[in-house]
């Protein structure tokens, strides 16, 4: 072959890449948006409640609850991030993105999943610290404390994202179809017509500090807060220990869920059916902004109570 026709097959310059919704059910796509944009609709309205219960009512101003807010805040961003893209392929069967509009999303889905990873990394140190030492829960994590541990959330979030790694290959124009209705990093380094070993070291990398180490941190916390509450008295004070826990556990068990069947999926699922992989991916990024608020209006009363409140149209007092 003349060395002129060996590279006619590459793109030195990114192409636009064309999106599905739900593969082998792009006929019934229009009733397939009724549940995704009511859970998104849900999610908005449920995390937006709970931002302004506890903004609004004083005895809220807690550590754990301002904990809760960049939970909610959180997950307002995964739903808002996710939205746009997967209801215009649902509505609208648009389904072409340029490379750069492409990154944007990928890099918020990738900044909210990490921040919201962070959050429930910082909500069990919150949990041993109220159970261990709740005489002075205030003065361990006052406000400034809780500042620095947010702007440490969000940094974490942002400097983990690598787009040069994903601008710098070359990409087939055969190979632009991609499996979500979303921007993976696993899924467009796909496409490329080059060596993509260090974008799967970098996605490895992302799994090890986003689901190894911070689930190995919070299964630490709770090995502490066990140890903690056996050594309580009465039975009647562990069981009240352990309930400020419920909420958190179940909030982890919701993320993390999907997020370790996304990433099984991916390595030892490539022979199951398209669907099942694009399902999995949209549970990840749908499920946890909708059950969070679900989970603390139902198990906290000063939570439910507050965001009743919001929806009469009353304060505090």
């Amino acid at each position: 072959m003349p060395p002129s026709q060996s590279y006619v097959n590459i793109s030195f310059f990114p192409p636009p890449f064309l999106m599905i919704g739900i593969p082998t059910l792009e006929i019934i796509h229009g009733w397939i948006s009724i549940p995704f944009s009511s859970m998104c609709t849900v999610a908005l309205t449920g995390n937006c409640l709970i931002l302004l219960a506890v903004k609004r009512t004083p005895s809220l101003h807690q550590p754990m609850y301002y904990f809760l807010s960049m939970l909610a805040l959180t997950d307002v961003g995964l739903s808002l991030s996710t939205m746009p893209t997967t209801l215009a392929v649902l509505w609208f069967d648009h389904r072409l993105i340029g490379f750069n509009a492409y990154l944007d999303q990928m890099f918020f889905l990738h900044s909210f999943s990490v921040m919201e990873s962070s959050v429930l990394l910082a909500m069990s140190f919150d949990c041993f610290v109220a159970i261990s030492n709740s005489l002075r829960y205030a003065a361990v994590l006052p406000n400034d404390v809780i500042i620095r541990i947010g702007l440490a959330i969000v940094a974490r979030a942002t400097v983990s994202f690598f787009p040069f790694l994903l601008k710098q290959l070359n990409f087939c124009p055969g190979k632009t179809l991609l499996s979500h209705s979303f921007c993976f990093h696993a899924d467009v380094m796909k496409r490329a017509c080059a060596d993509i070993t260090v974008n799967i070291l970098y996605g490895l990398y992302v799994v090890l500090s986003m689901v190894d180490i911070d689930s190995l941190l919070i299964v630490l916390s709770y090995t502490l807060i066990l140890y903690t509450v056996i050594r309580l008295a009465s039975l009647r004070e562990r069981a009240q220990a352990l309930n400020t826990c419920v909420s958190h556990i179940l909030a982890i068990l919701v993320f993390y869920s999907p997020v370790i069947a996304v990433s099984m999926i991916h390595h030892f699922g490539r022979h199951l059916p398209p669907i099942v992989h694009s399902l999995i991916a949209s549970l990840y990024l749908m499920v946890p902004p909708v059950l969070n608020p679900t989970i603390y209006s139902v198990k906290s009363k000063p939570i439910r109570e507050a965001m009743l409140r919001v929806l009469r149209g009353k304060d505090q007092g």
